[in-house]
């Protein structure tokens, strides 16, 4: 198995006559929280979208998780999971509710479906409302729930798309926290930012996107 877990080499892609990526090329070593920053417009988010299979580029090759991203698209998407900058969980369900629709969708019996769920409630500090509907949960709480869905299916890879916009400095500081304990455990984690001092506080690598291209990677 490669130490890479997602590589990029030679990416582009346009809308129209406005050519978003130019040349992108990255690597990312498993087990570890790469970060790309960048400001809005600088194509961080179309780059996600790449690496999880949303979008093909127009040319260069993605591999992830040890699959070609372009060609194997059901071998990487069952390998991944992807967060992003909307927290994408259905208020009118208990939290334990969401987690367990989540593990049936990743295909996971009943039993093992409210298993994971409690399992996921407790690590991300949410057990004492996971009886409650997502509707009265704060937004630092919501952005959590969120993470412990993509987590149901235990993904070799997941990619965080600017995870903490929009929150308070107790839910950033909330979802930070997350972040580290699931970099603790040998996950391998894909985080886009626009905050210096969220990349400087979790990553291991950071790399700058501007202009379509990668301008500092170190």
């Amino acid at each position: 198995m490669s130490d890479i877990a997602v590589e990029a080499a030679e990416v582009t892609k346009s809308f129209g006559d406005h050519q978003v990526l130019r040349g992108l090329s990255l690597a990312v070593p498993r087990g570890t929280v790469y970060s790309l920053l960048g400001p809005n417009g600088a194509g961080k988010t179309t780059t996600v979208r790449i690496l999880a299979t949303l979008a093909r580029p127009d040319s260069g090759r993605v591999r992830v998780a040890g699959f070609d991203a372009l060609g194997q698209l059901r071998e990487v998407r069952s390998r991944i999971s992807l967060t992003g900058q909307h927290a994408a969980v259905d208020a009118a369900q208990t939290g334990a509710e969401n987690l367990r629709m989540a593990g049936r969708l990743a295909g996971l019996t009943r039993p093992q479906a409210r298993q994971r769920a409690g399992e996921l409630l407790a690590q991300f500090g949410l057990a004492d409302a996971g009886d409650r509907r997502a509707s009265t949960y704060s937004g630092g709480m919501r952005r959590r729930l969120d993470l412990a869905a993509g987590l149901v299916s235990r993904p070799e890879v997941m990619f965080l798309d600017e995870p903490t916009t929009g929150l308070d400095l107790l839910g950033r500081q909330a979802i930070w926290q997350v972040i580290t304990d699931l970099a603790a455990a040998g996950g391998t984690i894909f985080l886009t930012t626009q905050y210096l001092e969220e990349a400087d506080q979790l990553a291991d690598r950071v790399a700058v996107l501007d202009g379509g291209t990668i301008v500092a990677d170190d």
